[in-house]
């Protein structure tokens, strides 16, 4: 029987940047402080040393640069998954390694999910995938890559460490595994359609 589902998928824009910030701010502003600033770098108009990171992130969603699917439960965010060009997305794990493997750059890279601890476990990050892909289409589509980690048979591994998702989730997804990059993360990736086709 198949879970039915009351939750929706917004994009993050300044209107729904209060809700992204409430979840943020009830995790201690997530991984530490980082407020989903990692991967982002300075732009022509904000440079990230600047500002704090809840301020810098604001920022960038004002300017149009950083982007999400939110999963929602009612009013409150309770999940989502960044992606954006690589441009936006300058700062990943293993860039050299990756860099150095790309010969066909994709124009979109997801690289950061979060779940609400009440919620995680529920495939609420799943949710967030597909929001994430439905939005790149509703864009225009084009090749997605991204960079989950390839989890340990029989070894347990915290949700918290899976800040980009596992490879099963992906391929589940109908990502294509191409290759492994550092000692856990993985190269995969898919084309997604514009919406409409």
């Amino acid at each position: 029987m198949d879970r039915v589902t009351t939750h929706r998928i917004e994009p993050l824009t300044p209107e729904t940047f209060p809700a992204w910030l409430a979840l943020a701010q009830k995790h201690n502003g997530v991984w530490g402080g980082c407020y989903c600033s990692y991967f982002h770098d300075d732009t022509k108009h904000t440079v990230k040393e600047e500002h704090d990171r809840p301020t810098f992130k604001q920022r960038l969603v004002a300017e149009g640069v950083a982007h999400a699917a939110l999963v929602f439960d009612g009013d409150d965010a309770i999940a989502w998954c960044e992606y954006g060009s690589p441009v936006e997305l300058p700062n990943i794990y293993h860039r050299k390694q990756y860099d150095a493997g790309e010969t066909d750059p994709a124009p979109w890279r997801i690289t950061c999910f979060f779940v609400d601890r009440d919620h995680r476990r529920s495939g609420v990050a799943r949710e967030a995938l597909d929001g994430a892909l439905e939005l790149i289409a509703q864009a225009g589509g084009g090749e997605v890559v991204s960079f989950p980690n390839e989890l340990v048979p029989g070894k347990k591994t915290s949700s918290s460490f899976l800040h980009n998702g596992t490879r099963a989730m992906f391929e589940q997804a109908g990502f294509a595994f191409e290759r492994h990059i550092g000692k856990s993360k993985t190269v995969m990736r898919k084309t997604v359609p514009p919406a409409g086709n």
